[in-house]
Parts: C-alpha cells; sequence; structure tokens
C-alpha cells in the first residue's frame, strides 16, 4: 500500500516537500488554511545549497528566466557611496559550490513549486484545529469540519505552527532588538544603483541590502533598524514611507532614494526561537519555519526549509513498509536535519549588529561557505542507519 502523506502549509517549504514527494511517486495532499495559493513578501535569496536541490526538481530552466545570479556583492560607506568591499560572485559561486546563488522574488518561485504539485492535490481553506495520531495512521481535524487521514503528517505551517505547538507546547519569541524595512522599487527609479549587483550600505545604526529580482527588473531592499520591542511578530505589518526617510536621512544619495521610489513598505519585526530538541514523533515531523525560525542575516530561511522537504522526501521514499519503518525514517530525516539547521539557526543572530563596523569594510563569505557547500541530499547517506524509532 502507498504511504499517504499529508503537508500542512503550502508556503515554500510545504510546497518543495510535496514536489519533491510527488517527483519521487508519493501520495501527497496539501492542505492550506488560506482561500488560495499565494506567496506574501518580497524577494529572497536562494544559495548554492538551495538551488542544487531545486534543479535536481526540473525548476532549472524557471529560476534561469525569473531570478537574478548577481554577479558580485559590493560593500558601500553609508554617507558617500564610496565602494569599500567587492565580493565577486556570479561564475564565480557556481564554481566554488557547484550551483548558483540566485536572488529570486518569492511569489515567483512559489509558483514554479506550484506547478511541480498536481492541482488536485492542494486543498486550500483547511484550517488544522487538531490531530490526532492513531495505531493506523494520523487523522486531522479541519476549521470546517471535514478530516483527512494520512500515514505521515508534515507540519510546514510557519513559524506560528500549530503542528510545532502540539508536539512541543507553546514557546516564547525572541526578540533580536532590530526590525526590517522592506519592499521592492523599481531598477528604472535607482539609475545610480546596477541591477546585476547587490549592494550593503551599512551605517551607524542601521543596514541597508538591496538585491536585485524579477529578472532584474527590480530590487528588493532591507533596512535593518534597531527597534523597541513590542511589534507584532509578522513578515507584513504595515511600514510607512516617511520611516525611509527617517533611516535613511544623509546616506548617499544613490540609496536615499528609495525613500521616494519605494512602493508598500512594510515593517517585519526580528524574532526567532530557541532551536527544538525534537521535531517528530512515530508519524509526524516540522519543517522549515514550524520547525527552526531564524534571523535573516544568513539568507537561509527558505533555503533550509528546501533542505528540509528534499531530505524528507528522501527518507519516506526509502522508509521500509509499515509503522516502524515510517517511524525510523523521520527519525532519520531528525537525525541528518535538526543538528545542521540549529547551527545555522544560532549562526543567524551573529550578523544582527547593524552598527559592527567591522560589516563595513570587509565582504566574509568564509563564514557561511559551509551553508552554502552543503547538499542535503548526499548528507544523508551518513545517516543510512535506522536507530530505533522516534518515541510517540
Amino acid at each position: 500500500m502507498t504511504m499517504r502523506i499529508a503537508i500542512v502549509g503550502a508556503g515554500l517549504g510545504g510546497l518543495t516537500a510535496a514536489a519533491a514527494l510527488h517527483h519521487r511517486g508519493l501520495d501527497v495532499q496539501v492542505h492550506e488554511r488560506g482561500e488560495r495559493l499565494r506567496e506574501q513578501g518580497v524577494g529572497m535569496h536562494l544559495g548554492p545549497n538551495g538551488t542544487r536541490l531545486l534543479q535536481r526538481l526540473g525548476l532549472g530552466p524557471d529560476l534561469q528566466r525569473c531570478a537574478v545570479r548577481p554577479r558580485a556583492l559590493e560593500v558601500r560607506a553609508f554617507h558617500d557611496g564610496t565602494t569599500l568591499a567587492r565580493q565577486e560572485m556570479g561564475e564565480a559561486w557556481q564554481q566554488r559550490f557547484g550551483a548558483p546563488y540566485y536572488t529570486v522574488h518569492r511569489g515567483d518561485l512559489h509558483r514554479m513549486l506550484a506547478s511541480r504539485v498536481p492541482a488536485d492535490r492542494v486543498h486550500t481553506g483547511r484550517e488544522l484545529v487538531r490531530f490526532e495520531e492513531t495505531a493506523h495512521g494520523v487523522v486531522l481535524h479541519f476549521a470546517d469540519r471535514t478530516t483527512a487521514h494520512a500515514d505521515v503528517l508534515i507540519g510546514a505551517d510557519g513559524v506560528h505552527s500549530a503542528v510545532r505547538r502540539a508536539l512541543t507546547g507553546p514557546d516564547t519569541p525572541v526578540y533580536s532588538g532590530n526590525s526590517a524595512l522592506r519592499g521592492l522599487a523599481d531598477a528604472a527609479d535607482l539609475p545610480h544603483l546596477d541591477p546585476a549587483l547587490m549592494y550593503l550600505y551599512a551605517g551607524p545604526a542601521a543596514r541597508v541590502l538591496l538585491y536585485p529580482v524579477s529578472g532584474g527588473r527590480q530590487f528588493t531592499y532591507v533596512v535593518v533598524t534597531p527597534t523597541p520591542e513590542g511589534a507584532a511578530e509578522s513578515w507584513t505589518s504595515a511600514g510607512d514611507r516617511t520611516d525611509l526617510e527617517s533611516v535613511l536621512e544623509g546616506w548617499d544619495p544613490a540609496v536615499r532614494a528609495l525613500a521616494g521610489t519605494a512602493g508598500e513598505v512594510r515593517r517585519w519585526a526580528l524574532y526567532d526561537r530557541e532551536p527544538l530538541q525534537r521535531w517528530s514523533t512515530r508519524r509526524t515531523t516540522l519543517l522549515g519555519d514550524a520547525a527552526h525560525p531564524m534571523l535573516p542575516h544568513h539568507g537561509q530561511g527558505a533555503n533550509q526549509a528546501v533542505e528540509d522537504a528534499v531530505a524528507l522526501a528522501v527518507c519516506l521514499q526509502q522508509a521500509a513498509p509499515g509503522a516502524d519503518g515510517t517511524a525510523a525514517a523521520l527519525h532519520r530525516y531528525e537525525r541528518a536535519r535538526r543538528p545542521h539547521t540549529t547551527r545555522v539557526q544560532l549562526g543567524s543572530r551573529t550578523g544582527q549588529r547593524p552598527q559592527d563596523a567591522s560589516a563595513q569594510r570587509r565582504v566574509d563569505a568564509q563564514n557561511v561557505d559551509w551553508i552554502l557547500a552543503h547538499d542535503a541530499e548526499r548528507a544523508l547517506h551518513h545517516t543510512q542507519d535506522t536507530p530505533r524509532p522516534a518515541a510517540a
């Protein structure tokens, strides 16, 4: 009998898992609380550790068409735009890490992934309210009073995950002390910035990152600045152009132009969580932000979700028949992924201080080489054994 897999959440992690499982011939159903599939947000980074896996799922041509492979990252002085350092990327990083480094609009990637999952496998308007594990599988109960049955439940339902709360209890958000103003600006409105490059401006009390998306037609901007605690933990809280004007007063005109050209401004209060000590039971597990919400300073949130998704798909494809085989597969997945994501999650905290003067004068790729060079699929060869299954 084919293993039945239910995924809660149709964000980037959930859809990658669905695409990877379907690609391997497994029976997967996705349950999304929203009434339609959509991905809010602006741009994102796809490191080689993520793109190598997406290419194996057949997304290489789509990424080449919609994403941007930046030639370089330039660090510039905040007050006059002087170039302080330059890190070559592009072909150099593709050769170095074995896959390209892309910047891409989240909506573009979301649509690519959705196209890899049959429409009849995705169910919208399904808000999970509870689930229960039995000897025969997992029963999911939704707010619309419908139910679903599966052999495995994957919680890919984000930072406010209902599946995580059921597995590990309530948790406490950890505030970084910073928030990020972010949004999109048309590249044509920033004529002094090359849409083939990424830019980092580090000021005394703020840091600005700009990178191209949408085939170079737009820039995503992220302005990280200290903010008193109390802001809502949301990707999409409303910001204002006056916030940008205030932060960027006295900065280089090339970046200060954001205040006049940016479209909708959103404020993202930067929280994460302490690493979990476990993700899984015998039939249920977590991936992406549901498992390891992290700060954005390494640009790895979505990449780690992609790694989780592919690793989990491989483990489930190779699972022995029966409940014990399923439990062993989830345990293998957690053993392979949790130490790695914990290291990335904690490391992402180290880059959060905008006033760190060293960030103005160097681009140190070495501190993330181990992340970008990682191949989550090959790493599973080190966890081929099937130890004692995770406890219920």
